[in-house]
């Protein structure tokens, strides 16, 4: 059985040891694998190449359509473990697209990841809207739940499954981070937060930007409605460091 990997370039899958750069584990040196496909379709996504292949004409704001076979490789799962299993964390952030649309071969991986080295923290980067495979569940220590606001450009049934939220938001694995582009987004987000009780603990606000001085100019304001209202602040430690590009 085999995994949907995203490519670095092409035929070379992107699975590399980085620094996680977002939310609860920002800083932690981390094994990720980027899966492709999405059941979403971000105007701002900085990984549009895992989903908008030729002929998706999903609204994106840099109007680019990626050549299918350049932007995807399927990888066998017990390889995919063993490229993981060579890299030096014992973090591994499995992002993508939407990895949760990889549930059942996601378990396989992870189980046989474990037989190979066991002790990984298993942490998965999901939109939230996918319910996590019954046998891929108990394997994962964290869930990185980011749900779309209105700016994305997704329509809320889509992209706010009021069922979803509920159980991510009573699960203490699971940590929120909403990508804020104006101040005025700050609505939508306390009304998620009031409707679903999220604790502001794990409620993570994060500048939208793809450069450094987006991300700056964007965290001098939000950083102040962090503090007024009790949330977190994370930042895009990739971006400052490396800037936008695959395999970071």
């Amino acid at each position: 059985m085999t995994l949907i990997l995203a490519t670095t370039t092409p035929g070379e899958p992107e699975l590399f040891a980085s620094l996680q750069g977002e939310g609860a584990s920002t800083g932690r040196p981390s094994t990720f694998v980027r899966l492709s496909h999405c059941n979403l379709a971000c105007q701002w996504c900085d990984t549009a190449y895992t989903w908008r292949f030729e002929g998706d004409n999903r609204p994106h704001r840099d109007e680019a359509a990626f050549e299918r076979k350049a932007n995807q490789l399927s990888l066998d799962e017990q390889d995919v473990a063993e490229r993981v299993a060579a890299l030096p964390p014992d973090r591994l952030v499995i992002t993508g697209g939407e990895p949760l649309l990889q549930g059942a071969a996601l378990a396989r991986m992870v189980e046989a990841l474990s037989a190979i080295r066991p002790g990984f923290h298993i942490e998965i980067e999901t939109n939230g809207t996918v319910a996590p495979h019954r046998a891929l569940d108990p394997l994962v220590h964290q869930f990185n739940v980011s749900p779309k606001l209105a700016h994305s450009g997704n329509p809320a049934d889509l992209a706010q499954i009021p069922e979803r939220l509920a159980v991510w938001a009573a699960d203490p694995r699971a940590f929120f981070k909403f990508v804020v582009a104006e101040p005025g987004d700050l609505d939508e987000v306390l009304a998620l937060q009031q409707a679903y009780a999220i604790p502001g603990e794990r409620l993570f606000l994060m500048p939208e930007g793809r450069t450094g001085d987006v991300l700056r100019e964007r965290a001098v304001w939000l950083a102040d409605i962090c503090v007024q209202h009790g949330l977190r602040f994370t930042d895009r430690l990739h971006i400052h460091l490396w800037g936008d590009t695959r395999g970071t």
